[in-house]
């Protein structure tokens, strides 16, 4: 070392020592070198630099401290930073030592980086010192820092379509949103130069637009008279302005006017009632402008659950309804149609079904009881449930249909049918007589029809122990069968209810159903069989095709069970067309329900490549099933006849309706006559009008009642009769009560006549009656067509004995009238002739009878003798008699015996008479002389005025000795 000037030489050197002290010292490598834990560096992808936060330094406490001023040391390597090294698989990254003193470094890539292939690279960094010595031993690594470096993106890459060519169709004269979309991709990494920012119709003058996201749409109407094809090139940027490597072409074509869809379809389809089946499609065929098809599918639904309990059925009773399917015994209607003997009805809520069927409504706190009377269905025979339910989601409490239960004291269930959590159960206790075991008791259907809200049939088949079930015709197994023991011995009676459970113990309902119940019936002794069960369900309108035979191999149709629904597949579109032009609709009722029936077409074309080429539009309408021609029913006969009280006493009694008709009319209105329409100025014509006739028309009843009117029937001396034996053949059934009787069944008008025509009414004790009165109805179709009251009097004619009421028969015309005029008016009202059963009168009064006419008539014509005379009398004077004294005849006496010849002579004309007024009906009491003559003098001929002229000559008065 040299040093300047004397000065401080001594201070000088202890410097010097005190510095190669500490030399000496720092030759031995204490400490480690220091880094940060974490660096975040940027790179650009194809460069080599990378920008770290914070800067890569490494710090060692055993590197000596520099001095300045005058002097200069000369450090040893002790404390210096020798190098960085990395850790990690495959990093393209180096750590390269800028100033091993400071410790100062860089970190660079080794080779060009791609932010396509990676964009963020992690890895580890750790650095160390020189060692101590020119070997470098005792070496220094610092700690491990993690290094996370991020490549930034260069926009290297230019936009690229993702289809070569792009193809459209439209059709002319319509402006669309969107006709087509073209897309292109960038392989840069960034977002900022990965996107595409805009696209670009580089053809010029063409009426279309392209908006950012790629989406072509036409500025104007195409016409395709004006061009058939436009070819578009298509161009896209990116965020960094790099244009598309390659432009694209847009082909969008041009088609005339077209609409894949059915045409010729008429949304409005009016059915007549009792026209049969009615083409629905008779001139559509399938629109698919000119696409090369494969295959097409058209499925056609006609909508009917609104109408009745899902379609249009008889309503008839559902006992009828049974009879009519071949269930001919043993069933018992529990819901009947309210009437005066079935009555237990009366109070729930209906929907006055008369079109459709009839329904009870139960909303949770109605219930009834059936009659004892109605059922009595043991436990140990087979028997069937049938009901038709509509349900919805409810409550989670039981919903009971149908229970016997104990009528007092207890609560136990003998049979229930119920609801609950959508599940249909029921319930079937041993009777107490059998073995005192285990059997099935409780039977589990979970069924999503028992909550849909939509009408659904449900038949328990039931012999114990197994139930069967049927919905819809469809057979369902239980998902659960519990056992139970068998019921206790006990006398106690059971109570029959229909929409509650009946708490004998509580003495109330309970188990409330909320629903729409119909048709509830119970078969006793037997059990339905599928033909019956499919009878029932099945529905009397529906669709039906029939095929022609050179397309019946082309075309596949297939039928939903209640025909509701069909399914038609082909690939021949000409066959297609062929077949659904005989699509048709059909309602076999004779009074069908009316309103509208919905129509829907739902069709699916495929292409060749398999895809749903052409979309076809649903077709939807309508079958206006129209009003049908109502029919009149009239019931006419003898309204009021009297019959002896004899005949009301006798055997046989009286018959009601002897000469009833029951006739059915419907109105039509027809066109006028072809000649007057063809006559000019017809249609001019203000006064011609359509025609209304009225037309007899054949159709079934399903009900009689005959009623009393007034006091009802006293069971100890009155009653209504028919022959049973006439109603088995007939199938016809019959109930009665001390309001009438009815008679029900599905039969003709002519069978319920005679049956009507034989009813019977017997009285045992007349004395007091003097009239009866009843009430007949017919009805149709469970009271939807309702005949005319046709109203019957009956009067009782109590005979009087020939000797004590000889005197009074000639003081009483009014009754003697009656019986002389056989029609003659009595109380209003004609009496029946002689051949119905007239009344017999007593030899007494038929001879009081014939004394008093001969009588009466004598006397006229004594009158009728003295006025011929006294007008002879007048003539004379005329003549010049002027001088004789006038006859004073008021004290003239004449005898007449009106027993001579006379009574020979006319007893043969009053019974012509008899007979003649009876035919011509009512004529006047009382007749002038003058008619008397004319009468007589037509019925006796000119015999009689031979006679009449003798017997004047002798009644003349011979004035001519006659003294004044």
């Amino acid at each position: 070392m040299r040093f300047r000037g004397n000065k401080h030489f001594a201070s000088a050197v202890g410097l010097v020592l005190g510095l190669l002290c500490a030399v000496e010292a720092a030759k031995v490598n204490k400490h480690k070198p220091w880094i940060e834990t974490t660096y975040h560096g940027i790179v650009t992808e194809n460069d080599d630099k990378v920008l770290l936060d914070p800067p890569l330094i490494a710090l060692d406490k055993d590197a000596p401290l520099r001095y300045a001023e005058s002097f200069e040391v000369t450090l040893t390597e002790e404390g210096e930073i020798c190098g960085f090294r990395i850790h990690g698989q495959n990093v393209p990254f180096e750590a390269v030592v800028l100033d091993k003193s400071t410790g100062e470094g860089v970190i660079r890539a080794k080779d060009k980086l791609d932010c396509e292939l990676q964009k963020e690279h992690t890895f580890t960094i750790q650095a160390y010192d020189c060692g101590e010595g020119p070997d470098g031993a005792n070496m220094k690594k610092s700690h491990k820092a993690t290094v996370h470096i991020q490549v930034n993106d260069i926009n290297e890459y230019s936009p690229v379509f993702k289809e070569k060519t792009y193809k459209a169709t439209v059709i002319e004269g319509k402006k669309y949103d969107s006709i087509t979309k073209v897309e292109a991709v960038d392989a840069d990494c960034s977002f900022q130069f990965s996107q595409i920012c805009s696209y670009e119709i580089v053809t010029p003058d063409v009426p279309f637009t392209i908006d950012k996201d790629g989406f072509i749409k036409n500025t104007e109407k195409l016409s395709y008279g004006k061009e058939h094809m436009y070819k578009l090139t298509v161009t896209a940027y990116d965020c960094g302005k790099n244009r598309a490597s390659e432009d694209v072409v847009v082909k969008i074509s041009v088609k005339p006017t077209c609409k894949p869809s059915w045409q010729g379809f008429n949304k409005r389809i009016e059915y007549e009632p009792g026209t049969g089946s009615m083409a629905l499609f008779p001139s559509m065929h399938l629109e698919t402008c000119d696409e090369p098809i494969t295959s097409i599918r058209a499925s056609i639904e006609l909508e009917t659950s609104h109408i009745g309990k899902g379609c249009d059925r008889d309503t008839y009773s559902e006992k009828s309804l049974h009879k009519l399917c071949g269930a001919s015994s043993g069933t018992v209607e529990l819901l009947p149609a309210p009437s005066s003997s079935a009555n237990w009805t009366l109070g729930l809520p209906t929907d006055n079904g008369h079109d459709s069927d009839q329904v009870f409504e139960f909303n949770g706190t109605q219930a009834i009881k059936v009659p004892e009377s109605m059922v009595s269905t043991s436990l140990k025979e087979p028997f069937t449930i049938s009901v038709w339910m509509r349900h919805g989601p409810g409550a989670h409490d039981k919903e009971t249909i149908l229970c016997k239960s104990d009528k007092t004291d207890m609560n136990r269930h003998h049979y229930s049918l119920y609801v609950h959590n959508c599940r249909v159960i029921f319930l079937l206790r041993q009777d107490p007589s059998e073995a005192e075991n285990y059997k099935p008791a409780e039977f589990h259907w979970k069924l999503d029809q028992a909550c849909d809200k939509e009408w659904h049939h449900y038949v328990l088949n039931v012999e114990s122990p197994t139930v069967s079930l049927f919905v819809d015709g469809t057979t369902f197994e239980p998902f659960l069968v519990t056992e139970d023991y068998p019921l206790h011995t006990s006398k106690i009676e059971t109570q029959l209810t229909v929409g509650a459970c009946w708490q004998g113990g509580n003495a109330r309902m309970a188990q409330f159903f909320r629903g729409n119940l119909a048709g509830l019936i119970i078969r006793s002794g037997k059990l339905e069989n599928k033909k019956v069960i499919d009878c029932l369900y099945t529905c009397k309108e529906g669709l039906d095709v029939q095929l022609p035979e050179e397309v019946a191999s082309a075309v596949k149709v297939e039928f939903n069970p209640n025909q509701s629904s069909l399914t038609m597949e082909g690939d021949d579109i000409d066959a297609f067309d062929k077949v659904i032009q005989h699509i048709s609709y059909l309602n076999s009722r004779q009074f069908p329900t009316p309103g509208i029936r919905h129509l829907r077409i739902s069709t699916t074309v495929k292409c060749f490549n398999e895809d749903a080429c052409v979309t076809v539009p649903d077709a939807e309408g309508y079958v206006m099933v129209l009003q049908p021609e109502e029919p009149k029913i009239s019931l006419s006969g003898i309204d009021h006849f009297a019959r002896s009280a004899a005949e009301f006493e006798s055997q046989e009694g009286v018959t009601l309706f002897p000469e009833l008709r029951i006739v059915s009319t419907i109105t039509r209105e027809v066109e006028a006559d072809t000649e007057s329409e063809a006559t000019e100025g017809a249609d001019d014509d203000p006064t011609v009008q359509e025609a209304v006739v009225s037309e007899e028309i054949m159709h079934n009843l399903d009900t009689c009642e005959v009623s009393v009117v007034g006091d009802e029937l006293d069971g100890e001396h009155e009653s209504l009769e028919v022959d049973t034996s006439l109603l088995q053949q007939r199938a016809l059934e019959m109930s009665s009560s001390n309001l009438g009787l009815v008679i029900t069944g599905v039969n003709t008008m002519a069978n319920y006549e005679q049956v009507l025509h034989l009813i019977r009414y017997k009285n045992w004790h007349t004395e007091a009656l003097f009239d009866r009165k009843f009430k007949l109805v017919c009805s149709e179709l469970n009271g939807r067509y309702i005949s005319n009251d046709f109203k019957v009097e009956v009067n009782v004619i109590h005979t009087a004995s020939p000797v004590e009421h000889a005197n009074d028969a000639m003081m009483q015309p009014n009754f003697i009238n009656p019986v002389h005029h056989a029609s003659v008016d009595l109380s209003g009202h004609n009496l029946v002739n002689a051949h119905q059963a007239s009344v017999v009168p007593s030899a007494a009064t038929i001879v009081i009878v014939v004394c008093v006419s001969f009588l009466v008539f004598m006397i006229i014509l004594g009158v009728f003798r003295i006025r011929a005379a006294h007008q002879s009398t007048m003539r004379d004077q005329e003549n010049g008699k002027e001088n004789e004294m006038d006859w004073d005849d008021s004290a003239l006496t004449i005898t007449v015996n009106p027993m001579e010849t006379y009574e020979d002579q006319h007893s043969s004309e009053d019974e012509e008479e008899e007979e003649e007024e009876s035919e011509d009906g009512e004529e006047e009491d009382d007749i002038t002389s003058a008619e008397s003559e004319s009468s007589e003098d037509e019925e006796g001929g000119e015999p009689e005025d031979q006679q009449g002229a003798s017997r004047q000559q002798q009644l003349e008065w011979d004035d001519s000795t006659l003294t004044y």
